[in-house]
């Protein structure tokens, strides 16, 4: 039987991307933001869909299937329904969404088909469900036969959370929560009135929650989330604004929580600390109850998560620990970007019906999520020398390796690019900042002059998975950096959170105190979002934490995603090179070449990322 291969498309929502399944196999798959550099770029994502066909040396017309991860008939019934059902106050929000609905939402086919030419040999755009294309995502690549499954996100069609059941290349969706109750625009609710941006400002409040106290939990569960012991729950919408205006809340809610919602990028206060940490206690209250149920439904005791909710890492570090689970497994890329991919695996499992090779329980098919564009020794050397930037090769493996945790241990800051970029919002050591963890002023000084970003925000382990258990109360493959876990006692320092933060609310003092003996990744918490590392996944950045640990006695670094704030994470050695050479970073490691900052040129033309990039 000859190999089918799928395209699969999302676009027009935000974090477009592409993807091609060959059968069972992931080829490429690359979000649309990393080539436009426009972060969460919603547009079609030509560039991401070249990208894709290239890897996989294919034209348009030699696809199989191209299919779309949504259903836009759906989607415009849900908008059509909801505006006259709160009719006529609902019409600011319809007249803004119309545009867009009953354009390129509704016309997808012919704006595919006018971009590459080809529908394939199909002939025609499919089109997957929302939450069956997350679903399709977390289970297909997952190392598990048979899993539950729970998707949570914002709103895809109708549905906001779906529990299902997957077998071998079958996927059934048991039960649906539908909009408006969401437990994904919950957390956008609270987020835009703590005065961060929806979409791109959820994972802040994530690490915003452990400054603070749970003080408005109970205040959350009985006027905002009606939730049942199975875990399925309802939003009393009359505290929330987005039914019939551009607004996520009202007037109610700001009176229920003392005052009007924070200006962005003004002073955070006790108040958003402790409605962070409110929210996600109630987060992690309907998720483990959710995952619960799901596993009963489907009877199983392996789980699989995807949707926007998934990517809370701090409720998946709990969900793991829960004993109704012995495997727990979430999709990298669990946002609209990953959708692209469950619609390519759809299209090959469902629609042609190809067979999923067994799984051995333990390792995945995502490869890591390094499935973007690579760059050879080649190409970077040319790039640096039509820019007269000085470099230095250093072809062999090992000393390279030896040279860069040298210059870890001396506390130098260093930009990796290596290998396939990652698909999905994290960087995984291809396209990464690393730091020495062990100094404790590292998390302050990457923030404010690497990242450009909000002091409190805290900073990722990576760690040779061999060494994981000495560091963190964890044992297991953590590749994706999506769970969370307590820091070893062991390593601990005496702290006082509240202490440190004072009547104030001064998060500085806090930030900089020292907690444990990898004080720049350990969260005010104690916890850490942790990356394990073994030579399978990524050998380069194995081997550069096997040289720090030899010349430290740490098998830890600090990994941050590559980029400023309000830039996607680099793609190319151009951006790499241009993002080094705007921050105080002082070595660019590009493939196998070394760039120093002190023997740089200056940087030609506008060296200010502010006025490249909106602040997310």
């Amino acid at each position: 039987m000859p190999p089918v291969t799928a395209l699969g498309i999302s676009a027009f929502y935000h974090d477009a991307a592409a993807a091609i399944v060959r059968d069972h196999e992931i080829v490429a798959a690359a979000q649309e933001e990393r080539f436009t550099r426009r972060k969460h770029d919603p547009a079609f994502p030509r560039h991401a869909i070249d990208y894709c066909l290239g890897e996989a040396f294919l034209n348009p017309a030699d696809l199989d299937a191209v299919i779309f991860y949504d259903d836009p008939l759906r989607t415009l019934d849900r908008a059509v329904t909801t505006a006259l059902a709160v009719a006529p106050a609902g019409r600011e929000v319809f007249g803004e969404a119309a545009p867009s609905l009953l354009t390129s939402k509704v016309w997808i086919e012919p704006i595919v088909e006018r971009a590459l030419g080809s529908l394939g040999k199909a002939g025609r755009l499919l089109c997957a469900e929302h939450h069956m294309a997350h679903a399709a995502s977390a289970f297909y690549p997952s190392p598990f036969q048979e899993a539950a499954i729970l998707t949570l996100d914002g709103v895809g069609e109708w549905a906001t959370t779906t529990l299902g059941a997957g077998s071998g290349n079958r996927i059934e969706l048991l039960h649906e929560i539908d909009y408006p109750h969401s437990l994904g625009l919950l957390y956008s609710a609270i987020t835009a009135f703590c005065g961060f941006k929806v979409n791109s400002g959820e994972y802040k409040l994530m690490g915003l929650a452990p400054y603070g106290r749970p003080l408005y939990a109970d205040t959350i569960r009985r006027h905002l989330i009606d939730v049942k012991a199975d875990g399925s729950f309802r939003l009393h919408m009359e505290y929330f604004g987005y039914l019939t205006s551009s607004a996520m809340t009202n007037d109610r809610f700001a009176e229920l929580f003392g005052g009007p919602a924070r200006e962005q990028e003004s002073r955070i206060t006790r108040r958003e600390m402790d409605l962070a940490a409110s929210l996600q206690q109630v987060t992690e209250e309907v998720v483990i109850a959710l995952a619960r149920t799901a596993c009963q439904r489907a009877g199983s005791r392996h789980l699989v998560m995807a949707g926007g909710v998934a990517l809370n890492c701090v409720a998946n570090g709990k969900l793991l620990r829960e004993d109704f689970l012995d495997g727990l497994w979430i999709q990298p890329a669990a946002g609209d970007a990953g959708g692209a991919l469950g619609a390519a695996l759809l299209a090959t499992h469902v629609y042609f019906e190809r067979p999923r090779p067994v799984p051995d329980g333990r390792r995945d098919a995502q490869q890591g999520s390094y499935l973007g564009p690579a760059y050879s020794s080649a190409e970077v050397r040319a790039f640096l020398s039509s820019r007269g930037a000085p470099f230095t090769a250093i072809p062999d493996a090992q000393a390279r390796a030896a040279t860069v945790g040298a210059a870890l241990a001396e506390g130098k800051i260093v930009g990796l690019l290596s290998g396939r970029m990652e698909f999905g919002p994290r960087s995984l050591g291809a396209r990464s900042i690393l730091g020495d963890p062990r100094r404790a002023d590292t998390q302050s000084v990457m923030n404010l002059k690497i990242k450009f970003r909000e002091s409190f925000r805290p900073f990722a382990p990576a760690v040779l998975r061999e060494r994981v258990a000495e560091y963190f109360e964890l044992d297991a493959d953590s590749p994706y950096m999506l769970l969370v876990a307590p820091v070893r006692e062991s390593r601990r320092l005496p702290f006082d959170l509240q202490a440190a933060i004072g009547e104030s609310g001064d998060l500085l003092p806090a930030v900089n105190a020292s907690r444990s003996d990898i004080p720049a990744v350990t969260h005010v918490d104690y916890s850490a979002r942790v990356q394990t590392v073994d030579t399978r996944t990524h050998p380069e950045f194995h081997r550069i934490l096997a040289a720090f640990e030899a010349q430290t006695g740490c098998a830890v670094l600090v990994n941050t995603s590559f980029n400023v704030r309000g830039e996607p994470i680099v793609c190319s050695p151009e951006d790499a090179y241009r993002c080094f050479m705007r921050t105080d970073m002082d070595l660019l490691v590009l493939e196998d070449c070394l760039v120093w900052k002190a023997e740089q040129p200056p940087l030609e033309g506008d060296d200010d990322w502010r006025r490249t990039y909106v602040l997310d």
